[in-house]
């Protein structure tokens, strides 16, 4: 296997959490499965990290990035979240990169099948609860030990998952770039 590493951040901030406000589309209409003005904050932040080198080593630009999908409204919903799709979106653009929302809640087996098989740095935007119930459980780790429970109150964790070339587990580590104001350094 090729050396891969992961970034797996959670969507940024949604209506109802501690920074309340309606959420809204890039374009400002009012969306409650979009990020509230206090999460386009955090997006532009990773954009910045991810895609101007402020990250250094410890979070370095990603080469392909993948979102969960925002899907269509259906007759019985307004369909899932646009959060993790939104997340990254200024970030793909930065970098010249398509971000990848073939994948939707649900499909975490066959998104880690996919990156899996990828070498470089791969960014994943996702929402927080599947991170560690569906994600995580499928990254093989042989040092470091990955999170079980993601607080709802956190938006500014990445969780780095390190393969080296020629092996078949991952190295993991929790890192806190305190982005924003309110940001904390206390592992989870």
């Amino acid at each position: 296997m090729e050396a891969l590493t992961l970034l797996i951040i959670r969507h940024a901030e949604k209506p109802g959490d501690a920074w309340p406000g309606p959420g809204l589309t890039e374009q400002g209409v009012a969306d409650d499965k979009s990020l509230v003005i206090r999460g386009w904050q955090r997006t532009g932040a990773w954009t910045a990290m991810f895609g101007a080198g402020l990250g250094g080593d410890s979070c370095p630009e990603p080469k392909a990035i993948y979102a969960a999908a925002p899907g269509a409204p259906t007759a019985t919903d307004d369909g899932p979240s646009k959060r993790p799709f939104e997340t990254v979106l200024p970030l793909a653009a930065r970098l010249g990169l398509t971000t990848c929302a073939k994948y939707a809640l649900g499909d975490e087996a066959k998104l880690m099948a996919k990156v899996s098989a990828l070498s470089g740095i791969v960014l994943i935007a996702w929402e927080h609860k599947a991170i560690v119930k569906s994600l995580v459980p499928l990254i093989p780790v042989s040092s470091g030990t990955p999170p079980t429970h993601w607080p709802g109150d956190r938006f500014d964790v990445v969780l780095r998952y390190d393969r080296p070339a020629g092996a078949t587990t991952f190295a993991y580590r929790q890192l806190y770039p305190l982005l924003l104001s309110g940001d904390s350094d206390t592992p989870f």
